[in-house]
């Protein structure tokens, strides 16, 4: 089969989703896993964001990978070792097994998003931002349609069985990676780029965008990995899946804007302040509302959130020569998913300590300053590097 621009459109969306679809598979399902396997609540954070360490680790082998293999090729080893990984984290139950696992998907997620800058060049060339747009609106729905559908289909189709359910959420996956191998003529998709693939954590745009990127990770995963605990104890379980619904849901129209709106509008100082100032009354809404307000607000972090991290996604293959799109995406990833792990992980903790739920959310007032202060810098940034086409 060969390819057509449509036929890329198609797989790089589908490979954008299976970036997340097994990932945002857990917070569903994270009641039934705290009650089978009696975690508490600094291990349920650490379960969810455990990928998010890995990524942190592993995205320079990423690069790696698409330096020596191609992008395409890069990417369909990834999605290999997801679905795979992803299928077993239900062996047992037992936690070894289900982090163990957890670890391994995570790689195999790691090893793939830096090649996702790279096919977004190589496939669209000066269409960059479009190109991002369709893999980020493709991640955005992976986050969508696993958080939305396991308790109202997967789950009744599996028979209740949260660990079966994560080998349902695997097939997808692997129908992408087989789809990947069955097409030809990819161009520079399968071209081996070669050069330097270590990040260079000396550039200062490494540190802008990593930690840029932090604060859309900060956002959704502290969103994602509390907000049903935080609804159970607060005695409004019924809530569950519809906030978790409205927080994917809403991230898809982000997306959107970053591929369809024009960068003059996007890289606008005043748009980072009015993101900063909805994520802040979001969080307000989540906390102090109930009913239609906690949906509402939820919905208000998705698009925020995801706003931010499609925008972080598309500099590197703006700002960087095609040979260093790979390396300056895999630091920007590095950075960034620490810094959100490490918080979280506090969000945890402090919910531990204080037996206070509201106290998990507290660290998202972080994400507020990130967007605040470096939103500013970095929107004229990539309006200029929009104006001036690609890096040869």
């Amino acid at each position: 089969m060969r390819s057509t621009p449509a036929l890329r459109v198609v797989l790089l969306w589908l490979a954008g989703v299976d970036l997340r679809l097994t990932l945002l598979a857990v917070p569903p399902v994270i009641p039934l896993i705290h009650h089978d396997l009696r975690l508490t609540e600094s291990g349920v954070a650490a379960l969810s964001n455990l990928p998010v360490l890995v990524l942190a680790g592993s995205s320079m082998f990423g690069a790696l990978l698409t330096a020596r293999l191609g992008a395409r090729r890069a990417m369909i080893l990834g999605l290999w070792i997801i679905a795979i990984a992803a299928a077993l984290r239900g062996v047992g139950p037992s936690i070894a097994m289900l982090f163990a696992a957890t670890i391994v998907m995570g790689v195999g997620i790691a090893m793939i998003q830096p090649a996702f800058p790279t096919l977004a060049r190589a496939w669209f060339g000066a269409r960059v931002a479009f190109g991002t747009g369709i893999w980020a609106n493709g991640l955005l729905s992976g986050e969508a349609l696993s958080a939305s559908l396991t308790l109202p289909f997967v789950l009744p189709l599996v028979g209740g069985s949260w660990e079966r359910s994560f080998v349902a959420w695997s097939v997808p996956v692997a129908v992408t990676a087989l789809a990947l191998g069955a097409v030809r003529d990819f161009g520079g998709g399968d071209t081996a780029v070669g050069g330097a693939w270590l990040p260079d954590f000396r550039d200062r745009r490494v540190w802008l965008l990593g930690t840029f990127q932090a604060a859309a990770s900060l956002t959704y995963f502290g969103a994602n990995t509390f907000l049903p605990d935080f609804l159970h104890a607060t005695g409004q379980a019924g809530l569950v899946a519809p906030s978790l619904a409205a927080l994917n849901i809403a991230q898809i129209p982000a997306a959107l804007a970053v591929g369809l709106i024009p960068m003059r509008i996007l890289g606008q100082r005043a748009t980072s302040w009015i993101v900063a100032a909805a994520i802040l009354a979001a969080l307000a809404g989540v906390l102090m509302g109930g009913g239609g307000v906690t949906v509402a607000a939820a919905a208000l972090l998705g698009l925020t959130g995801a706003y931010i991290l499609t925008l972080s996604f598309a500099l590197p293959a703006l700002l960087a020569p095609a040979h260093e799109i790979a390396r300056l995406a895999a630091g920007t990833f590095t950075l960034g998913y620490t810094i959100s792990f490490l918080t979280t992980l506090v969000s945890g903790a402090a919910w531990d300590v204080t037996h206070a739920p509201a106290a998990a959310f507290l660290p998202m007032l972080l994400a507020v300053a990130i967007v605040a202060v470096l939103g500013p810098r970095l929107g004229p940034q990539a309006l200029r590097a929009a104006d001036a086409g690609p890096s040869a």
